[in-house]
Order: structure tokens, then sequence, then C-alpha cells
């Protein structure tokens, strides 16, 4: 009986032991992201809303997997035909604050990436900057909206120049990820 105690303990101390033991320095290091497979671009918005106003229903999914480089190719046509639909005002040689007129502007917009200025101010439009980047708290629908009809000094259309939301509903934070907190 005294043997078999013994024999208890020593099994119990030894799985004790071998369970507490610091194996810290054999677990293996988490391993980073899987990118092995196919992969396929679903969508893309460099400048917001843009897609959603000027590509056609039926040529969404098409925009959405033609790299930039191609886009305006391929789309600048619709984006001037949907511009003309939208705001006639760019008939005949209008243009806009930017004095860009339907063929110029559209061709900007139908390469659909967010410019950003290395060596200057970041932001969409701050009345002297216009598509250098884009902060926060930059008022992105209105400055397209703008564009597109409010004329050459931004007072062609007032009541579709404005989407009146002019701040975020939250404040943005000071410091990383700056995104305002999640209500």
């Amino acid at each position: 009986m005294k043997t078999l105690k013994i024999y208890t303990l020593a099994v119990l101390f030894s799985f004790l032991a071998f369970n507490c033991s610091n194996d810290d320095d054999a677990t293996p290091e988490p391993a980073g992201p899987d990118f092995s497979g196919t992969f396929t671009q679903e969508d893309q918005m460099g400048r917001p809303a843009v897609n959603t106003v000027f590509v056609s229903s039926t040529s969404k999914d098409m925009f959405n997997t033609t790299i930039p480089s191609e886009q305006n190719a391929a789309f600048q046509g619709m984006f001037e035909s949907n511009l003309l639909a939208l705001s006639p005002a760019y008939a005949d040689g209008g243009r806009n604050a930017l004095m860009l007129d339907a063929p110029t502007f559209t061709g900007l917009l139908a390469t659909d990436v967010l410019n950003v200025s290395l060596d200057g101010t970041t932001t969409f439009f701050d009345g002297t900057n216009v598509l250098t980047g884009r902060a926060l708290a930059d008022d992105v629908i209105t400055v397209e909206l703008l564009l597109i009809f409010g004329g050459e000094d931004f007072t062609e259309n007032p009541t579709l120049s404005d989407d009146n939301v002019s701040a975020n509903d939250k404040t943005f934070l000071d410091s990383f990820p700056y995104l305002a907190s999640p209500w």
C-alpha cells in the first residue's frame, strides 16, 4: 500500500512538473497572412460616389474590376454622357469651378484613384487645394456636388450643390486610428 502511494505521488508529481514546464521558447510564431490562392477585385472607390453616379448600373462590375490605367479609355464617354444628363450646364462648353469642361472633368473622374500630394496640403477641397488627397473631415460629397452642379462659381444650382451634412456626427480622434469611436 505504501508503495502504491509512492508510485501514485511520483506519477502525479511528474505529470504536474511536465505540464508546468516553461515551453514558451517552443511555441511557434504565428503564421502571416496567407496570400496563396486566387483573389478577385470586387470594388474600388478612390473617389466616393463617382462610381455610384457616373457608371451605368449594367457596367458597375466591369468598372470595379478594370484597373485604373484602363478606366479612362473604357468609361470616360459614359461619364460624360451621364454628366451632361445630370447637369446641362456643361453643354456648349460650360465649365465647373475648376474651369474644367465636360470632357476634361469626366476624364479626370473616370480614372477612379485618390490623388495624394506628397509635399503639400492633403485635402479633397479646402478652397485653394483641390483633389490633393483626402482628410477625414473633408466634405467629399458636397465638393463633388459643387463640381457637378455648381457651375464656375458654385452658385449655378444651389439646391443640388450641397448634401447639407456639414460634419461627421462624432468627433474624430487626435491619434491613430483617428476615426470617431463607434456608436
